[in-house]
């Protein structure tokens, strides 16, 4: 697996590890937060920007603390 590869699959797997987390979130504000960050995250990890997509997955899960 190349380097490259791995950034995907890590990033892949950090996306379902966030999704899963607030799709058990209660119904609130840190949900419909979390949300916005999950969207952005997505679209950040449509442009192949592993950056933006760490970022916006960690504020994500923050959200939901």
């Amino acid at each position: 697996m190349t380097p490259e590869t791995n950034k995907s699959t890590n990033v892949a797997d950090k996306m379902k590890t966030v999704k899963a987390a607030w799709d058990n979130a209660p119904a609130g504000p840190k949900k419909d937060a979390a949300l916005k960050h999950y969207q952005a995250a997505e679209k950040a990890h449509t442009a192949n920007n592993d950056a933006e997509t760490h970022k916006s997955l960690d504020a994500a899960t923050h959200a939901l603390a």
